[in-house]
């Protein structure tokens, strides 16, 4: 079902001056020195078509660098006037929206750890009633397509029409390469429910470190994303907050220079035509891997009030081990991903599982709902 929003096409309201659009800008403005050198320094990439800062900083525990505060919102004001990008930065309640709208902060974003609270979101929406700016919505803190959603249907229900979403990737409690895991098909399904809605990747807090930057980067564009935003500061190594995810302003430009930008459709007749007989190849084979996984869950079926009947567990660890080691063997064969394999083979057993375990309980359960309308019928 796809989201009802009203929403204005991004080249309507951002005109980048290259593709793919860049906001790119220092983690924290630091000193109004740090700030303007380094807006120039992106300026002079040609690369960068709004300069983001950070001036309130919400951190994970108290007494660390919590932004430089009001007075950054006159450096920004400055570095817009001398290098004509216009300007971003994060709001996190009311207040910080009325003093950015004041300082004529082009672009409002909403962090993270905002976007998880709607009651955050609630406040910021309240005071962006009755103005006409841009809004970007990062994703929240943790996994919930809904919480970002939501918080999305909210600053446009405030009268919001120029509004993006931010993808900078989730907490995750598994040891990753990455500071914040990915989880690519959050941002698809977001797009597949409205995909009208711009957005954009921040790879600096996906990746936490400026190695991984360039890889994220490619595939979010190849991922049909419509921009970046990259953190920079003019010497990262002193950097106040999240030094090593920053990147020069000429690594900035050096990245931009490498990546490579694909259309998301093409004009030309024979590829159009390829394409099509392409996919009607998966689909004839999609049809054929749903009708043999109905096949299954119907010997399933079979196994369940097998089960049933001789009152045997559903669970029994030592088939379900057998299946992923000859699953994961066989794919490993035919050079399909072990992840995706294991992923896959895990989904199949979770819904034959739930089967099996319906078919157990089915008796009972019509026991007891007949027991529960008895029960009922007394007491009326």
């Amino acid at each position: 079902m796809k989201l009802n929003l009203n929403i204005e096409p991004l080249e309507n309201w951002l005109t980048a001056k290259n593709q793919p659009l860049l906001i790119s800008g220092p983690c924290s403005a630091e000193t109004e020195d740090q700030l303007l050198t380094t807006a120039h320094l992106l300026a002079a990439t040609g690369k960068v078509s709004v300069l983001r800062a950070g001036i309130w900083k919400p951190r994970t525990r108290p007494g660390e660098f919590e932004g430089i505060g009001s007075i950054g919102l006159e450096w920004l004001k400055r570095a817009k006037a001398e290098t004509g990008l216009p300007t971003a930065v994060e709001v996190a309640n009311a207040k910080h929206v009325e003093e950015a709208l004041a300082a004529g902060v082009d672009i409002l974003w909403i962090g993270a750890r905002s976007t998880v609270n709607p009651f955050t979101v609630q406040e910021i929406a309240d005071a962006l009633k009755g103005h006409d700016i841009p809004v970007l919505v990062k994703n929240p803190v943790n996994p919930d397509l809904q919480l970002w959603i939501g918080a999305i249907e909210r600053i446009n229900k405030a009268g919001i029409t120029k509004i993006g979403a931010i993808h900078r990737g989730f907490s995750s409690f598994e040891k990753s390469s990455f500071r914040n895991e990915p989880m690519w098909e959050m941002a698809i399904q977001l797009k597949t429910l409205c995909p009208e809605l711009p957005i954009i990747n921040d790879p600096s807090h996906i990746c936490g470190n400026r190695e991984l930057i360039p890889y994220i980067s490619q595939k979010a564009l190849d991922l049909d994303m419509q921009g970046l935003m990259i953190e920079s500061h003019l010497d990262p190594s002193v950097a106040w907050t999240d030094a090593k995810q920053q990147l020069t302003p000429a690594a900035v430009n050096e990245l931009m220079e490498r990546l490579t930008v694909r259309e998301p459709e093409s004009q030309n007749e024979a590829f159009v035509d390829k394409l099509a007989e392409l996919r009607k190849q998966i689909d004839k084979i999609d049809d054929l891997l749903l009708q043999k996984l109905g096949e299954r869950m119907k010997i399933v079926e079979k196994i369940g009030e097998y089960k049933r009947d001789n009152q045997v567990t559903v669970l029994q660890v030592n088939r379900w081990d057998e299946i992923l080691k000859k699953g994961t063997a066989f794919a490993k064969a035919l050079k399909l991903d072990e992840h995706f394999t294991e992923k896959f083979l895990e989904l199949v057993h979770g819904e034959s599982i739930r089967l099996q375990t319906e078919i157990l309980n089915e008796g009972k359960a019509t026991q007891e709902g007949i027991a529960a309308e008895q029960h009922a019928e007394v007491k009326a």
